[in-house]
């Protein structure tokens, strides 16, 4: 009887051993070529040599193309070495080629196990039901079967770890571009304020100044009124020049004794 790769407590750890589904009596030639090749890599499977388990799989298949074991043995080999999607496609061959329903219900609990890595939960869903059809006693199947739908439900509810961490990673750099922006927004303000402010300074000190040193402020006075005041200030200047020059030479005094 062939052993499954179980799924124990959330976890995808295959552990078992792949095993030979050995032909009936009076099975054809090509049947028992092929066994011969399993046993070949049944050994090789048993020693992890999974790789090599894998051509000795092959070579079963190349004699006998529907064997169910060897399907089955050859997706065991091929998802120990993380090739999910090859090793689905050996358990679907071997479920279809199996008349067996107990072989038939771990090839498709397998199957599940290969969409399961993927987190394709819809697809899981749908392997782990029919495992269950073939084998309802299967305790591991009803558990997978529960904890896929319940990773759909989250998944179609946006949950998940990995959704939330995404959200709250976006959720804080729209907080930090806010933040950000309105940092920006503070500093072209405060900006503002200081370039008015200095404009005020200015022209309050342009205003102090006027103040403190008046500027001339041009006359409406016409032409002939100003060569008027022009000539007494120039008679008034020639006046004062002339008394300071009797000052210096003085005035003679009339009278007195000649000694």
């Amino acid at each position: 009887m062939s052993r499954r790769i179980d799924i124990i407590k959330y976890s995808l750890c295959p552990c078992a051993v792949a095993a030979l589904l050995l032909a009936g009596a009076g099975a054809a030639s090509a049947q028992a070529a092929g066994n011969r090749y399993i046993r070949k890599g049944n050994k090789l499977y048993e020693k992890q040599d999974f790789t090599d388990a894998e051509v000795e799989y092959q070579k079963a298949l190349s004699k006998d193309s529907i064997s169910s074991a060897g399907l089955f043995n050859l997706g065991n080999s091929l998802y120990q070495q993380k090739r999910y999607q090859e090793a689905a496609k050996q358990y679907a061959a071997s479920a279809t080629n199996s008349s067996n329903t107990t072989d038939q219900s771990a090839a498709h609990y397998n199957l599940g196990n290969t969409f399961m890595t993927a987190k394709q939960w819809q697809q899981a869903i749908n392997a782990y039901k029919q495992s269950l059809l073939k084998n309802p006693s299967d305790d591991n199947a009803r558990y997978n079967l529960a904890y896929a739908q319940e990773m759909l439900k989250k998944q179609q509810n946006g949950g998940g770890g990995k959704n939330n961490q995404k959200n709250k990673d976006q959720k804080n750099k729209d907080n930090k571009n806010n933040q950000n922006q309105n940092q920006n927004k503070d500093q072209q303000k405060n900006q503002q304020n200081k370039d008015q402010q200095n404009k005020q300074d200015q022209q309050n000190n342009q205003d102090q100044q006027n103040k403190d040193h008046p500027q001339p402020q041009p006359s409406n006075i016409n032409k002939q009124r100003a060569e008027q005041l022009l000539n007494a200030a120039a008679q008034a200047e020639k006046k004062l020049q002339e008394d300071k020059d009797k000052k210096q030479k003085g005035i003679p005094v009339k009278g007195g004794k000649d000694w």
